[in-house]
């Protein structure tokens, strides 16, 4: 089965090619880089042909961070682009990856961009799988630093179940392969910490001066955040990495 992932160069996307390759399946790696464009349209027409799954693992180019309107207009107009090609080419089953609770954080402009995106393929008529994940190991170090001023972090006392990049190739190739549920999924990690105990310790383990704040309405990117703000309710599909063999392995391999 022929099966397009949009942004296949990206984290998630190089890691979800190599794995559906290695099932036996042709795995279409599109992306700016391979001469397909979701925000223009260019080269999707080619590439959607005889697909039978587009994956949209895409995310906004760096520039434009910070900016809600532009990351808001990336996400619907690429999407909306996607969603009409795949229509025209009789694609079967469109997968998107999107974050656990994005409805449930209106103040923070990138999860309101996902939500829109979300609600596109719900409308359109592509069958489909949202799959909510939370939050990848690697941006651990981008929410300490969203909360730092000074020598200070500050940090709200909620939950949190990051999960490992791995994990979420490995559940979007699970999802791809079956059949379109056209609601959502949830994946996360297999443990629940607190996030400001957890970020604590893991700046404590790479000596790094700051100190972690405890402050209840500390903001999570714009965002003041409850309890379960940041973990999927119960019957999440759970990876299997825990964060202290990521660490492990992600030091090795920068010192490789």
């Amino acid at each position: 089965m022929k099966i397009v992932i949009i942004g296949g160069s990206g984290l998630i996307g190089t890691k979800l090619g190599k794995k559906l390759m290695e099932a036996g399946h042709q795995a279409a790696s599109a992306s700016p880089k391979s001469g397909v464009n979701a925000l223009t349209g260019e080269g999707l027409a080619d590439v959607l042909k005889n697909a039978g799954v587009v994956v949209d693992v895409s995310n906004v180019p760096a520039t434009l961070y910070g900016s809600d309107g532009a990351v808001m207009e990336f996400f619907k107009t690429s999407t909306s682009n996607l969603l009409r090609h795949e229509a025209a080419a009789g694609v079967k089953h469109h997968v998107v990856l999107s974050i656990v609770k994005c409805d449930e954080l209106p103040e923070n402009g990138y999860y309101r961009a996902k939500l829109a995106q979300e609600d596109l393929v719900r409308e359109s008529s592509v069958p489909y799988t949202i799959v909510r994940s939370t939050q990848f190991f690697g941006l651990i170090g981008g929410i300490a630093d969203a909360g730092t001023k000074g020598l200070q972090v500050r940090i709200a006392p909620v939950l949190f179940q990051p999960i490992a990049a791995d994990d979420v190739a490995s559940a979007m190739a699970r999802v791809s392969l079956d059949s379109p549920v056209n609601g959502t999924v949830d994946i996360a990690g297999p443990e629940v910490v607190r996030i400001d105990e957890f970020i604590r310790q893991n700046l404590k383990a790479v000596n790094d001066p700051r100190e972690v704040v405890t402050d209840p309405h500390a903001r999570y990117f714009g965002s003041e955040v409850s309890e379960r703000s940041l973990v999927p309710e119960e019957g999440a599909q759970l990876g299997q990495t825990h964060f202290a063999d990521w660490r492990k392995r992600s030091t090795f391999q920068a010192h490789a």
